[in-house]
């Protein structure tokens, strides 16, 4: 009888070496056959649960049960079963000799915040991220989706995370480089983010890149105000507009003020016809920009090609508790609001304008499962803001963001949502290196 050696510290058995290199090889037969009754798959059912009912088949007609290691999925075994391939040597001298136009070709391609670290890789990869040829093919490629962006400053540093949609990750851009005025989040819009603020007494704006941590601050406008701003970015001609409407306490005696990058200038414009707003958020949505107000009531939409004001008469959906207007593609504009008097009869609707009938139509109701997990409490506060028709509604007691796709009508979380505190400033962001700032 072959022996078995002695157990190992796991406790699986092993098998002694020496004894089946100096046993005989009907013992190395009988050696396997131990083997395979002891712990194989092959094993009788000798117990006497088992026995009772068992056919005695022959082994040949034995049917076989293929079972998955506990643990592992089937990708994971299938790695495990292939050869070890030998690491490939890369060359470095054939690497490092690499072609401008593919070594650009390849880095356009990259994820942008993937970019923005290599940066730091060496003082060629440097120049090239700000070389122009790579700014060509990066400005070709597909854009990298939407973004989430949170801004807020902790013991006055400024602290910005990125959560990339497609990648489903969050990444920390530094924000050290804007001036300390910098306070407010305008938004953001083809790659660009505004920001605003008190310098002194004087209240300021500036546009910077991110991803290339440029910016500059625009000239001032004509009455030194807070106002209420919006930008816009034209890829065509490579140029932005900032929007100044009413002061920040909703004052309509001020005009209507539009910078323009081509001209470094503030140009002023009709003055918004509207006494009381609903609410401090705008939409631009196909070269017009909207706002709720209650008197008129309906909408004030001003037209940026003519600098010309509108009412739009139309009536807000019945028991509205707070909307927010958010732009969609293709000329779609959404109100999105709670409605219902208490806490337990609330709903989160979304709604979108008949520009012929001038009417609110509702298209999507929240589940009541996501409302109470977002809200909940009916007091709570939250904020909307939209892109390419996705709606991202944030709140800061809960610490939570959701995600609505109007388009596939699908409802999700955003995981590991980076809402620090009140002052968390969120808006979509799509990064891009070839946006400039001049």
């Amino acid at each position: 009888m072959v022996e078995i050696g002695e157990s190992s510290e796991s406790g699986s058995m092993v098998l002694n070496p020496s004894l089946v290199r100096n046993g005989s090889r009907h013992e190395e037969e009988t050696f396997h056959r131990q083997v395979i009754n002891f712990g194989g798959s092959g094993s009788r059912n000798t117990s006497p649960s088992g026995r009772i009912g068992s056919r005695n088949t022959s082994p040949s007609r034995q049917k076989v049960i293929k079972t998955k290691p506990r643990g592992l999925d089937e990708e994971t075994v299938a790695t495990f079963s292939k050869a070890v391939q030998p690491d490939i040597q890369m060359e470095d001298n054939i690497w490092a000799m690499l072609p401008e136009d593919l070594l650009n070709e390849i880095l356009a391609r990259v994820p942008p915040f993937m970019i923005f670290r290599l940066r730091s890789v060496c003082k060629r990869w440097n120049s090239i991220l700000q070389d122009n040829s790579f700014l060509k093919f990066h400005s070709q490629v597909p854009s990298h989706g939407p973004c989430l962006l949170t801004f807020w400053k902790n013991s006055q540093t400024p602290q910005c995370s990125v959560f990339s949609l497609p990648l489903k990750q969050w990444f920390r851009i530094p924000f050290t480089f804007l001036p300390q005025w910098a306070f407010w989040l305008v938004g953001s819009s083809g790659g660009l983010l505004c920001f605003s603020g008190l310098d002194g007494l004087t209240f300021r704006t500036l546009v910077c890149n991110p991803l290339t941590q440029t910016w500059r601050t625009l000239p001032n406008m004509h009455y030194n105000q807070q106002r209420q701003l919006i930008m816009v970015v034209d890829r065509t001609d490579r140029s932005f507009k900032v929007i100044a409407t009413s002061d920040i306490y909703g004052d309509r005696s001020l005009p209507t003020e539009v910078y323009d990058s081509k001209l470094d200038k503030w140009s002023l414009h009709q003055t918004m016809p509207a006494v009381n707003l609903c609410s401090s958020k705008m939409a631009f949505c196909d070269s017009r920009l909207y706002l709720e107000t209650l008197s008129p009531l309906g909408l004030m939409m001003y037209r940026l090609d003519t600098g010309q004001w509108e009412h739009i008469p139309a009536k807000f959906p019945r028991s509205l508790l707070d909307g927010y207007l958010v732009a969609g593609t293709q000329n779609r504009l959404f109100l999105v609001g709670r409605i219902g008097l208490y806490s337990t009869l609330q709903s989160m609707r979304i709604w979108e304008l008949d520009h012929t009938k001038i009417v609110w139509v509702e298209i999507s109701r929240m589940p009541f499962r996501y409302f109470r997990a977002l809200l909940r409490l009916s007091a709570e506060r939250f904020e909307c803001f939209g892109q390419d028709n996705l709606i991202c509604f944030t709140s800061w007691t809960q610490g939570k963001s959701l995600l609505y796709d109007v388009d596939k009508k699908v409802w999700s979380w955003i995981a590991g949502s980076a809402l620090q505190s009140y002052n968390s400033q969120v808006c979509f962001y799509e990064p891009r290196f070839d946006v400039s700032i001049c």
